[in-house]
């Protein structure tokens, strides 16, 4: 088995690792508690960095996802937040694959060139959590097109994007076979919904500087033509949205890792007490040891669930698995990064307090680690469904 990776992918790091040494921990620290990171997100949509999948036809760099992974990964490794931007990769995949030839044409060179964002995937709602064929939004067929009612919750950078993937129950569930049928996937022009009054965006406070909101949709009209793919196939069409989600924030997670690793690493050599560095004491080395274990076999996985989504292979199980063990490679790492500082971590000129907070999420989103150890039991393993 060969383990070598593209010689493309260590140009890609080197090109991310420049752009980021233009946003050092200060400026990361200046957008605390709640500011968006606008000139970070348009050097990367500058340099291409946001069109990593977009084919080059539509004007992006038609790269893979393994590439695409390695750019937030590289991201978050240089002390930033690639959380900002990583949406946009995703959500856009859906268009990509199930999108008419009208829609890819109409969006994709726009948001290649940065004209236009596509952040906010609505998705979750407060009543219904992670169970997504439960979702109470509904898009009532009308006259030329939709009419969609409902709330959507946790739908991060909503404020800072023109388009929204929105799913919405376009058949009662009551009226389906399956759960699953019966949702449909739509392309939101949130600009003009903001126009007409008929959305509402509310900022919601969260530990980390994530700009995370919830949306209110009070007839929201759509054209028929917002429709993305098949009508009530919205659940299947997301699926590899999903997938890709995984991996991505798997990388960001391996990236996250890698940082407190190197961090800790670097200041238990230096910090010396009782004449001697704290490094030199296994209890200060050998957690730090284990999370780069941990942070290497996580991206194992990572690159693994990432090579299956590029041959078009079902890739569920590795890309759900590579965001568990990364999230909880990077979160073990984070706790030994602390603890490697003492109270220097909770200080704000370390970064090491904000990584902390930033990496802490991806445990319990965008879907929280007990779903996913559920996923394997049943889906994986055949074991007992659980209710």
């Amino acid at each position: 088995m060969d383990f070598s990776l593209p010689p493309e992918l260590a140009e890609i790091r080197v090109a991310v690792r420049e752009l980021c040494a233009g946003f050092p921990g200060e400026y990361w620290r200046g957008l605390e508690p709640d500011r968006y990171p606008e000139e970070f997100v348009a050097a990367l949509t500058e340099q291409g960095w946001l069109a990593a999948l977009i084919p080059e036809e539509y004007g992006g760099a038609g790269l893979s996802l393994t590439a695409a992974s390695v750019i937030l990964e590289e991201i978050n490794a240089s002390g930033c937040n690639s959380g900002a931007c990583h949406a946009q990769m995703y959500v856009m995949g859906t268009i990509l694959r199930h999108g008419s030839d009208a829609q890819k044409e109409e969006y994709l060179p726009r948001i290649a060139s940065g004209e236009l964002r596509l952040q906010a995937f609505g998705v979750t709602e407060p009543t219904v959590g992670s169970d997504t064929t439960s979702i109470q939004t509904a898009a009532e067929r009308v006259e030329g097109g939709y009419v969609v009612r409902g709330q959507k919750i946790w739908t991060s950078r909503a404020l800072y994007s023109d388009l929204m993937l929105l799913l919405a129950r376009t058949t009662p569930a009551d009226q389906v076979e399956k759960r699953t049928e019966g949702l449909s996937t739509f392309v939101v022009d949130m600009r003009k919904a903001l126009e007409a009054g008929t959305m509402t965006i509310r900022p919601i406070r969260t530990l980390m500087n994530h700009a995370t909101t919830e949306i209110f949709l009070d007839g929201v009209e759509l054209p028929a033509d917002a429709l993305v793919g098949e009508e009530g196939k919205g659940f299947r069409h997301i699926l590899d949205g999903m997938n890709a989600e995984r991996v991505l924030i798997a990388a960001e997670c391996i990236g996250d890792g890698r940082w407190f690793v190197d961090t800790a690493s670097r200041y238990a050599s230096e910090r010396v007490v009782f004449g001697r560095p704290i490094g030199q004491n296994q209890g200060v080395q050998f957690p730090i040891a284990r999370a780069w274990a941990g942070v290497e076999a996580a991206d194992l996985m990572r690159y693994k669930a990432a090579w299956l989504f590029d041959q078009g292979l079902p890739c569920g199980p590795e890309a759900n698995t590579a965001k568990l063990l990364a999230s909880e490679a990077s979160w073990a790492a984070a706790n030994a990064c602390l603890d490697t500082h003492g109270g220097f971590g909770f200080a704000e000129e370390y970064d090491v307090e904000r990584k902390f907070r930033e990496t802490r999420l991806y445990t319990v989103a965008p879907v929280s680690n007990n779903l996913v150890l559920a996923f394997i039991g049943q889906n994986v393993l055949e074991m007992p469904r659980s209710y």
